[in-house]
């Protein structure tokens, strides 16, 4: 159990039959009447956030979320295949627990599969990854003074924008949390 006046960023608690991560918290002291704290929660199942107040002496479970690193297989048709490189245990999971979140990630890389109570409710992908394009128009001598951007298709199939200076079959480097391209490789 923690208390609201232990409220941490990132923490994750139990709170009314769902499982919140604390995204911010405010200790408020007011002039008149008794201190609260004033928290913004997102639910990690749903994606959904709340703002709560809470009492500083109220208590709740803290929520247990098991981080596995694994390595995405495969996929065939709408299921994913994930292989723990400790036990070689392999999941699968349907394309509902992935979303877009595997669009820059190869096969064979590692990704971080988060779960609660067995369930699995997330997939985090490197935060960077170098990936080749395999597909982009040809840039313009001379076209770089304006910052301008183009279309580029990469190995795994995700569109980034470019600059007009990157051409097809380079490797370029990429925010996954953003999908921004960072630079040349």
């Amino acid at each position: 159990m923690i208390s609201a006046g232990d409220f941490r960023n990132g923490i994750t608690i139990e709170f009314e039959g769902n499982v919140y991560q604390i995204i911010e918290f405010q200790h408020v002291k007011p002039g008149k009447g008794a201190a609260f704290v004033r928290t913004k929660l997102k639910n990690i199942i749903n994606g959904g956030v709340v703002e709560k107040t809470f009492r500083p002496t109220e208590k709740c479970p803290q929520a247990r979320i098991d981080r596995k690193d694994m390595q995405y297989l495969y996929s065939d048709g709408d299921l994913f295949h994930f292989m723990d490189t400790e036990t070689y245990d392999q999941i699968a999971l349907n394309e509902d627990a992935v979303g877009d979140t595997l669009k820059f990630v190869k096969e064979n890389e590692m990704v971080k599969i988060c779960s609660y109570n067995g369930n699995v409710f997330a997939i985090e992908p490197p935060l960077f990854v170098e990936l080749e394009i395999t597909d982009t128009e040809p840039g313009f001598k001379g076209d770089t003074a304006t910052g301008a951007t183009k279309p580029a298709i990469v190995e795994t199939g995700a569109k980034v924008m470019v600059p007009l200076f990157v051409e097809q079959g380079e490797v370029i480097k990429i925010d996954t949390r953003s999908g921004e391209y960072l630079s040349r490789v």
